[in-house]
């Protein structure tokens, strides 16, 4: 059966929970809470990012969080709770769908998305440039 956009977003949101930027900005600092960013650079360079956030993109983040993947990245382990954010929530409520059915069980994702959060004043720091080889 063809679905369309909304229908993924209705059964991504149905298995999965949103946060409140404002419970979501509580939640900074906190060692056992992770903001995952799965914008792409382009937004991160021209927008910033939720500070202290973590940098997956969305073309990558199954493959960076599964453990069996050789592309697994460390950062995300078991026992810790991750929000992950886009610019409007819709790519966000899409990938922390796929990662419930991953198994993952403390996903949220950010509602509104960045747009929101920095409308709202929160705080946004600028997206940590890697050094050239």
């Amino acid at each position: 059966m063809k679905k369309n956009v909304k229908a993924l977003l209705d059964e991504a949101a149905a298995k999965t929970q949103g946060i409140s930027a404002e419970a979501a900005q509580a939640k900074l600092g906190d060692a056992n809470t992770l903001f995952v960013d799965i914008r792409d650079v382009r937004e991160l360079e021209r927008d910033g990012m939720i500070p202290g956030a973590f940098h997956a993109p969305r073309g990558m983040l199954e493959f960076w969080v599964d453990p069996e993947s050789k592309y697994y990245k460390p950062v995300f382990v078991p026992g810790k709770t991750y929000i992950l954010y886009c610019a409007a929530d819709w790519r966000a409520t899409l990938a922390a769908g796929v990662l419930a059915e991953m198994g993952m069980d403390r996903i949220l994702h950010l509602e509104g998305g960045f747009d929101e959060w920095k409308k709202a004043g929160r705080p946004v720091g600028e997206r940590p440039h890697k050094p050239k080889a």
